[in-house]
């Protein structure tokens, strides 16, 4: 809940009061520093604090652009309580265009991390320590990796009320029911006892505007039903109601080649139907993906050149009554 003063990094933030707080993660070579922006607004008035990240992997642009737009509406300044946003956390990798920070590791894979730790484990220790423990909530926006892309989803553990509320709440088009992956920022969250929504959408180097207007959209529901959103923003209701996922499973490509998927994403397909083909550069080779089961297809690699055993759909396989 809103207290009096917040004080991240040394810097002291009343409430009705805004700042923008700088976390140096490191030097460069030229001896310059590379800071990560946390923007921090205040509300006179008592209310949760809600913290807004993405950026966790340096090639996830869509979620960037998804906080961005969220702080350059001004979405992020409370009604009541406080927001907290972190557009880039692994400026590193944003920087480089690299989903990794430069010691090779994979930053949701290393929290809660270390003070002492790799570059990686000493970002995941700062957030830790310095933002999580202000946070009653938390919306983490990521991408699809590599050439696949996401439908717009919300993926969350089963059986937790809270979160399946506001999932719902959120509006994206699936919620998916995933385990917290040890070491990742959800799972170190979750064992502080800080819910998080965290919510997938596109793909890698790549902003679309679909999802990032389904991830601000959502954004603004949840700050609504938290009280939190100002009446100058307007908030409209999911066209139709979150598809949720049980299970799932992916479908890898049992060939090499040329590949083009002919399915679009969220669509329901039936078992055996075509999804897409395979076929080699000389016009000798052809070959139909065909659906394994009925379902959604919320996952495609757009990718035009794969190698067998590639992903190449993710296909839901029990949808939740």
């Amino acid at each position: 809940m809103l207290k009096d003063i917040l004080n991240i990094l040394g810097v002291k933030v009343a409430p009705g009061k805004s700042a923008t707080v700088t976390f140096e993660v490191a030097k460069l070579h030229t001896r310059n520093t590379l800071d990560v922006p946390i923007i921090i607004e205040r509300s006179k008035k008592l209310g949760p604090t809600v913290l807004i990240t993405a950026g966790i992997h340096g090639d996830e642009i869509n979620g960037v652009e998804i906080v961005r737009q969220i702080i350059a509406k001004g979405i992020n300044k409370p009604k009541i309580g406080t927001t907290i946003c972190v557009p880039v956390i692994n400026v590193f990798g944003f920087l480089n265009m690299d989903r990794l920070f430069p010691d090779g590791r994979d930053l949701n894979r290393v929290f809660p991390g270390s003070e002492k730790g790799s570059l990686a484990s000493r970002v995941a220790h700062f957030v830790m320590k310095e933002l999580v423990p202000h946070a009653d909530f938390v919306m983490d926006f990521h991408t699809g990796g590599s050439d696949r892309f996401n439908a717009s989803q919300i993926r969350i553990v089963e059986d937790d009320p809270k979160l399946t509320e506001l999932a719902h709440v959120f509006g994206a088009p699936f919620i998916y029911y995933s385990q917290n992956l040890n070491k990742s920022f959800r799972n170190a969250c979750a064992k502080a006892g800080v819910p998080m929504l965290l919510f997938e959408g596109g793909k890698s180097f790549n902003i679309h505007s679909n999802i990032t207007n389904t991830g601000v959209n959502g954004a603004k529901r949840v700050l609504h039903h938290f009280g939190m959103l100002r009446n100058q923003f307007k908030v409209s209701q999911p066209k139709t109601s979150a598809v949720v996922i049980e299970d799932s499973k992916w479908l890898r490509a049992k060939y090499s080649g040329m590949f083009k998927a002919t399915v679009k994403i969220n669509t329901l397909v039936e078992k055996g139907e075509v999804l897409g083909n395979i076929t080699d550069p000389y016009g000798s080779f052809n070959y139909f993906v065909k659906a394994p089961n009925t379902g959604y297809v919320f996952n495609v690699n757009e990718s035009p050149i794969i190698y067998q055993g590639d992903a190449i759909f993710h296909i839901s396989t029990k949808l939740e009554d």
